[in-house]
């Protein structure tokens, strides 16, 4: 049993709606907007979720990134508490979702205004910075 949350309100799906809403989020958004850069110089990393390791989701990514897939059940097994490898964990969610809240807002509109801001505010040197520590 997989969770997928595409608005305010969570859907619950089964791992094979998880497989197939997660394929078609990578084929038909993700991998189309990889378009500008050099896929070859790219690494991806996933978390070790269940629903992001379904054989079927794995393989799809295998192809793009090759060995440049970090995941559980991937060419490069994901690290669970390295701050090195996870500072989405340790740092950046909590840092967006302060700022987010900050304002609290009362509708999704203004919610996923919040979140484009925040995160176009981010700057390379503070991640820089954050990986550094």
């Amino acid at each position: 049993m997989g969770w997928w949350n595409p608005s305010s309100k969570p859907m619950k799906a089964t791992t094979l709606q998880s497989m197939v809403i997660g394929r078609d989020m990578i084929t038909n958004v993700f991998i189309p907007g990889l378009n500008n850069h050099d896929v070859q110089e790219l690494w991806f990393q996933q978390d070790a979720a269940t629903c992001h390791t379904a054989r079927a989701t794995i393989d799809l990514l295998k192809e793009t990134f090759d060995d440049r897939l970090i995941s559980r059940f991937g060419p490069v097994n994901w690290p669970p508490r390295s701050c090195d490898l996870t500072p989405l964990d340790y740092f950046l969610w909590g840092y967006v979702k302060s700022l987010v809240y900050a304002d609290k807002p009362q509708t999704l509109d203004h919610l996923e205004d919040n979140i484009r801001r925040v995160i176009a505010d981010i700057r390379p040197q503070m991640l820089e910075k954050v990986i550094e520590n």
